[in-house]
């Protein structure tokens, strides 16, 4: 063991030991047989599988188009918002199975599942879709009834007399 005289010695000593730990970790392309990266996503009581190839932009949700889907404008929205952010659309084809919860929580669901596989085909876009929080679980869950309670917080009607 060689005995450090100055900062110079410390320094040296330092770059050569480099502690891997510190790094960040590599993420490398997750690709299934065919090609395409898969990913499941979940929000409230909703599971999303999501299977994204390069293409022209189709987005086929359990077996339909997802205009008649997603029938509603903000949840179509919901489902372009990770690819607008990376400047991504258009340009693959997706394929989503979901279940589950109902049309909103599916929709955040297949966002999120979408946002996942984006990260799985092309990793450098992790930091941009991490930065606007896609790459997060939503938590926020149905809260449980209590016993002695009508639902989980409303309490039944108080009678004075």
């Amino acid at each position: 063991m060689a005995t450090l005289q100055s900062l110079a010695d410390l320094n040296r000593a330092n770059t050569q030991t480099s502690n891997p730990e510190n790094e960040a970790p590599v993420h490398v392309q997750k690709l299934d047989a065919q090609g395409r990266a898969y990913a499941t996503g979940k929000r409230k009581d909703a599971v999303a599988r999501v299977w994204i190839k390069p293409g022209n932009g189709t987005v086929v949700v359990n077996g339909r188009p997802v205009e008649t889907y997603f029938a509603r404008p903000v949840l179509r929205m919901i489902l372009r918002q990770p690819l607008e952010i990376v400047s991504r659309v258009d340009q693959y084809d997706i394929t989503v199975t979901v279940k589950g919860g109902g049309l909103s929580g599916q929709a955040g669901a297949v966002r999120h599942g979408l946002s996942k596989a984006l990260t799985y085909y092309e990793p450098e876009l992790r930091s941009s879709l991490k930065r606007e929080g896609f790459l997060t679980r939503d938590p926020r869950v149905v809260e449980r009834k209590k016993y002695g309670r009508k639902k989980a917080r409303r309490s039944f009607q108080f009678s004075k007399r």
